[in-house]
C-alpha cells in the first residue's frame, strides 16, 4: 500500500501518525502471538492499519486547524512577515529584487514602504498572493528538493504536533491496560501476552514516547519549521532569477 503513496504523504502525515500511535502498536506487537495465522492476527493487524490511517486523516485536519493560530502567533503567515519592508530576515536590496520580481509576475506594482504604512492589510494581500504564486510555481521536489524537505518538516512537526493530546491520551491508555493485565484485573490469557518481561517493554515504550510528545513536540520547533520553511520558498526567487540569466547568456 505505501508504494502508492507519495513523499510527503509518508513522512509529513504518516509518520506522525506512526510516532502517536507507538505505545499501541508496540502493545499489540507483543500481546499477541505471531508464530502462525489466526483470526486475532488479521484482526490485529486490521486495525492498527485503521488507526494508522485514521489519525494520519486526524493529523492533517488538526494540523490545518491549528494553523491560523500559529501564524497569528508569528504575527502572520511567515511568507507574508518576511515581506514586509519592516521585517530583516532579508536584506533590503535583496527583498527589493524579490518584490519586483514577483509584481512583474501578478502583474501588480510593488508595495512601497510608504505604501505598507498606509494600507497595511492591501500590502499584506499582496504577499500573500506572492506566497501563492511561488508556492504553486515551485511544486517541481527535484527541481526545488531543499524546498520540499523544509515544506516536509514543517509538516512533519505540524501534524505531529496537532496529534500532541491525543498521542498522549492514547499512551496513557495503552499503560493502564498494561497495568490491569499485570494486576490480573484483565486475564493475559485474554491477550496472549506470556511472561512477564512483555508489559515491561511496552511500560518502556510508552515512557519513551511520553517523554518525546511531551518535550520534542513544541510550539517552539513548529515555529521555527515554519519560518524556515517561508525564507526558503522566498530564496526560491533565486532559481527563477538563475533560468532569466541563462536565457540571456545564450548564445
Amino acid at each position: 500500500m505505501l508504494k502508492y503513496l507519495d513523499a510527503y504523504t509518508l513522512r509529513a502525515r504518516l509518520a506522525p501518525a506512526v510516532i502517536a500511535s507507538a505505545p499501541a502498536f508496540s502493545f499489540v506487537a507483543l500481546a499477541i502471538s505471531w508464530a502462525g495465522l489466526s483470526l486475532s492476527n488479521a484482526i490485529a493487524t486490521i486495525g492498527l492499519t485503521i488507526l494508522l490511517f485514521a489519525l494520519s486523516d486526524l493529523a492533517r485536519s488538526r494540523g490545518k486547524q491549528i494553523e491560523p493560530d500559529l501564524f497569528t502567533s508569528l504575527g502572520g503567515k511567515p511568507t507574508i512577515t518576511m515581506l514586509r519592508h519592516r521585517d530583516n530576515t532579508f536584506d533590503a536590496p535583496s527583498k527589493d529584487r524579490y518584490l519586483r520580481f514577483l509584481a512583474s509576475k501578478l502583474g501588480e506594482a510593488a508595495p512601497t514602504e510608504v505604501d505598507e504604512q498606509r494600507d497595511p492589510a492591501a500590502t499584506d494581500r499582496f504577499y500573500d498572493r506572492c506566497g501563492t504564486w511561488l508556492r504553486e510555481n515551485t511544486r517541481n521536489t527535484k527541481k526545488f528538493s531543499i524546498l520540499f524537505n523544509e515544506n516536509v518538516t514543517y509538516g512533519y512537526r505540524r501534524n505531529l504536533y496537532a496529534l500532541k493530546w491525543a498521542a498522549l491520551i492514547l499512551n496513557l491508555a495503552v499503560v493502564v491496560l498494561c497495568i490491569a493485565i499485570v494486576w490480573n484485573v484483565v486475564p493475559a490469557g485474554l491477550w496472549g501476552i506470556i511472561g512477564g518481561s512483555r508489559p515491561n517493554a511496552v511500560f518502556l515504550v510508552a515512557g519513551v514516547h511520553a517523554l518525546y510528545i511531551g518535550f520534542a513536540v513544541n510550539r517552539r520547533s513548529l515555529e521555527e519549521a515554519a519560518r524556515s520553511y517561508a525564507r526558503q520558498l522566498i530564496l526560491s526567487c533565486e532559481v527563477f532569477f538563475g533560468k532569466a540569466e541563462a536565457k540571456l547568456n545564450k548564445p
